[in-house]
């Protein structure tokens, strides 16, 4: 056994950047700075999750036609539905603004917390084929059930009568709203079981202990983040089209078929897959530290001696390659649960009872979580603004000149590409440009931290709301100055880019930078929980977004004020939503810095500059991580 320290120098790589959008992350080289991901697993005595290659014939590219092709028509069918469902309630479900966000919001917390669950489930019970298979039925039947809604009169309001002033658009009874829920309620639990699921299975197919296994998995993300933005444009126009402009039941019917086209591929792949058994979830360990660590809560660790000869620290199985963490002396009392005690250990070496001794690897993966949770919460109000373009942004869409020709109206579902277009387009400038130039003055691989990239994306998504509010503003005086009966404002649907482009800024500083920060802040055989916190962090954002909706609806339009969110936009103040949103940006921008001085980063990369070799620059490495090689 030889133990390497990963401190010294690291040739220049490339960074593995994740983007990430309103409804999905998707990731491009993923893994392509860090060492290969595994591929097979195995549970060792202390309970930590570890790789352990194995020999075995990998399905390789002959599996991959099925699989991204299954991932395409999930993609494109779940993702052709969440660009323009708010559109749908309110002009076909005739919900008010209120109520049609809330859905939104409620449904999609609901939606980004079931990959947790469903992670859980495939790690420990069911494995990632079987999680995706029943996730995939799950799916089509919410796709089934929102046609059949829009296709069957019963099951939706009547149209608008504009001869009955009073009360010219009814909205959905209990008995439409509940079938409405259940098929939101098959889409989520679709969505927890294909998100958490889908990338690994994919990774599954290689073999990563060889360098073909290595460089199939490489392609493979390629051409996964490739067929994602395929799939997103066509969604955000040409899907979004056929629903505003041909019909809804068109719209959600073709989204259908692709879904039953998804299964039909992903099953016609069985013989050649490569199949992952359930090996047991990161959560069980968390639950052991927990556990143990009350029950030992008497123990005194100021008489513990050394790690070696008083604290549970195992070495890794034969045959595995993995990070080892140093005991370290934050959240001390955590520590009380690898202290071995009398009865805890066994004659040959094994551990008695999991619940009352846990290793050194386990409690300080532990403490990584517990150590980011600060971090992880200033993501939440970044997101909540990021969500108002899925909901008000397209409220005001709706009342403005779409016309992009005299014969074609922009959809206002369309308009969210503007800021995946900033996205996309910002993001190599970035990494190509802007990383290299700034590198040369702080000497960091990254330009600049990954906190200080965060930071500048929660600056952005501030401007983003004051500059949405001062558009509303204009928007709606402008509508109330020619008094037209459709209420519409006679401004070009345009003046909503400058709000968009500014989101779409926040999200390649923010919410790339958080992707990549969970990423290189966990180990590694933790980055499956790493990936799903941005998921939390979605899912936070919209129960916030629907808490702040709520408390405005019920506060304002008291004592003869008007209510800031009253069913017709012209006549409520939704500016005073984003002031709202911008001012509560502005508070997590100053927790965000207070939280962020006293963090520890796990590994530091500064640049060391061979004078000797022309200037050759290469990496110098700081970390507490030690690589164990048996």
């Amino acid at each position: 056994m030889a133990l390497e320290s990963a401190q010294g120098k690291q040739n220049k790589e490339l960074n593995s950047s994740f983007f990430c959008n309103k409804f999905h992350c998707f990731s491009s080289k993923f893994l392509s700075s860090k060492s290969p991901p595994p591929t097979r697993s195995s549970m060792p005595e202390n309970g930590s999750k570890v790789s352990s290659p194995q020999q075995r014939k990998p399905g390789g590219w002959k599996a991959m036609p099925f699989v991204l092709g299954n991932e395409t028509f999930e993609r494109l069918a779940s993702i052709g539905l969440i660009a323009n469902f708010m559109m749908f309630l309110l002009t076909q479900l005739h919900m008010e603004q209120v109520l049609a966000s809330n859905v939104v919001n409620i449904w999609s917390g609901v939606a980004n917390f079931a990959p947790l669950v469903g992670a859980f489930i495939s790690d420990a019970y069911t494995g990632r084929f079987t999680t995706i298979a029943y996730a995939s039925f799950a799916t089509f039947m919410g796709m089934l059930t929102l046609t059949i809604i829009a296709w069957v009169p019963q099951l939706h309001p009547p149209p608008c009568n504009v001869l009955q002033p009073t009360n010219p658009c009814q909205g959905p009874t209990k008995f439409q709203f509940g079938i409405l829920a259940m098929a939101l309620g098959f889409l989520s639990i679709g969505a927890g079981g294909v998100r958490p699921c889908s990338i690994p299975f994919g990774v599954d197919q290689f073999d990563s202990t060889t360098e073909e296994g290595r460089k199939g998995i490489n392609s493979f993300f390629n051409w996964y983040y490739t067929t994602f933005t395929i799939v997103l444009i066509i969604a955000l126009t040409l899907v979004v089209y056929i629903q505003d402009s041909v019909s809804w039941v068109w719209g959600f019917g073709i989204l259908t078929v692709l879904m039953l086209c998804s299964i039909s591929l992903f099953f016609a792949g069985t013989r050649l897959y490569v199949y992952v058994k359930p090996e047991g979830s990161v959560f069980s360990g968390i639950a052991h530290v927990v556990v143990a660590a009350y029950k030992k809560r008497k123990v005194n660790t100021s008489e513990a001696g050394g790690v070696d000869d008083t604290y549970y620290d195992p070495p890794a199985p034969k045959g595995t390659v993995t990070e080892k963490l140093r005991l370290t002396n934050k959240c001390r009392f955590l520590n009380k649960a690898a202290i071995i005690t009398e009865g805890d250990m066994q004659s040959n070496g094994s551990i008695s009872n999991s619940w009352r001794l846990c290793s050194v690897q386990q409690i300080e993966e532990f403490k990584c979580i517990i150590k980011i949770i600060p971090i992880w919460a200033s993501g939440v109000i970044c997101f909540t603004a990021i969500a108002q373009q899925g909901t008000f942004t397209m409220s005001q869409a709706s009342k403005m000149d779409r016309r992009l020709t005299s014969n074609f109206k922009i959809p206002a579902g369309t308009l969210v590409v503007i800021s995946m277009v900033t996205l996309g387009i910002w993001v190599p400038i970035y990494d190509r440009i802007v990383v290299p130039s700034v590198r040369k003055v702080t000497i960091l691989e990254g330009g600049i931290t990954l906190l200080q990239r965060m930071g500048i994306g929660l600056v952005f998504s501030v401007m983003s709301m004051v500059v949405a509010g001062l558009v509303e503003r204009m928007r709606r005086d402008s509508a109330i100055l020619h008094h037209r009966a459709d209420g519409m404002a006679p401004i070009t649907v345009f003046w909503l880019a400058p709000q968009l482009i500014l989101m779409g800024f926040a999200e390649a500083f923010n919410i790339i930078g958080q992707i990549e920060f969970y990423n290189k802040e966990f180990p590694e055989n933790m980055t499956s929980l790493a990936n799903s916190l941005l998921s939390c962090t979605m899912a936070g954002a919209s129960y916030l977004s629907a808490l702040v909706v709520n408390v405005v609806h019920n506060t304002t339009g008291r004592k003869g004020r008007p209510d800031w969110l009253t069913k017709d936009i012209n006549a409520g103040k939704v500016e005073n939503l984003y002031f709202l949103i911008a001012g509560l940006g502005g508070l997590n921008l100053v927790y965000f810095l207070w939280v962020s001085r006293g963090y520890q980063y796990k590994t530091r990369m500064r640049i060391v500059r061979d004078e000797e070799n022309n200037g050759t620059e290469n990496f110098d490495v700081e970390n507490n991580v030690v690589k164990q090689f048996v």
